[in-house]
């Protein structure tokens, strides 16, 4: 089974792009078991041959595996706090700011970044770019329609004044959609930007192993501009944090020396 699953890392690679052997193994191999199980196919072979075969499982696997999992404000206690070190920390030092949304999946993270900014500084000339592996998700994201359970965090005052709801679906503002450049991008692969005042990468590094974790966070680093903050999600920590030149802003916030 190992030997299959390192044919499958390959062929992946060559058909998708994606480099599956940066993922912690043990949980990579059981999401793509569990993902088999639910197409009913019992080889790697035979998985292939469906995932050439079918357009939809092919995005049903790259979903699976890409991790498309947000809502706006998620971990709402902890985005507050964002919303205070913008307001106290990146905005009373520039009021033209750029910001990283890597990873942005249906794109709430990165709008609701954007709505924050545009009721701390309406005025602002900020960038926020917003990324993303998948294709399919980031044309998602760039409509900006979701569902109820998406928006669950958001306040009324939010919802009544950055949202229109139609056909069950609420969509977002044009305003608060202009405020946010989606890319395709590869965390893995792929060249960093930088001079960012913040990079927001959430719940994401932690399904890659060490080497690989080393590697975004040195260059996170070298992207941001010193002074610069790093959010990382609720259920991750960076224990080394100062092999990265940074300092502790809070639990989930660090800061570029």
């Amino acid at each position: 089974m190992v030997m299959d699953m390192d044919y499958f890392e390959k062929w992946v690679l060559r058909e998708f792009n994606i480099n599956l052997s940066a993922y912690k193994p043990n949980q990579l191999h059981r999401r793509i078991n569990s993902l088999m199980s639910r197409v009913g196919v019992k080889s790697i072979e035979e998985y292939i041959a469906l995932l050439k075969a079918d357009v939809l499982q092919r995005k049903k696997f790259l979903d699976f595996i890409t991790i498309n999992v947000s809502e706006f404000f998620r971990n709402p206690e902890i985005f507050a706090e964002l919303k205070a070190r913008l307001q106290e920390e990146l905005l009373c030092r520039n009021n033209s700011l750029k910001i990283w949304s890597a990873a942005c999946s249906i794109g709430a993270e990165p709008y609701s970044v954007a709505i924050y900014l545009n009721e701390l500084s309406p005025l602002g000339r900020h960038r926020i770019i917003a990324t993303d592996i998948d294709n399919t998700i980031i044309e998602r994201a760039r409509r900006g329609e979701y569902a109820l359970s998406e928006i669950k965090n958001v306040k009324n005052e939010y919802l009544n004044k950055y949202f229109t709801l139609k056909d069950d679906k609420y969509i977002i503002t044009d305003k608060i959609k202009n405020m946010v450049t989606f890319k395709k991008h590869d965390l893995i692969l792929e060249r960093y930007e930088d001079n960012f005042d913040l990079i927001i990468c959430r719940n994401v590094v932690i399904y890659f192993n060490q080497d690989i974790k080393d590697n975004i966070y040195k260059k996170f680093s070298k992207s941001l501009k010193k002074g610069g903050l790093l959010f990382v999600g609720a259920t991750e920590s960076i224990y080394n944090y100062k092999d990265y030149d940074f300092e502790k802003a809070s639990t989930f916030m660090y800061r570029k020396l």
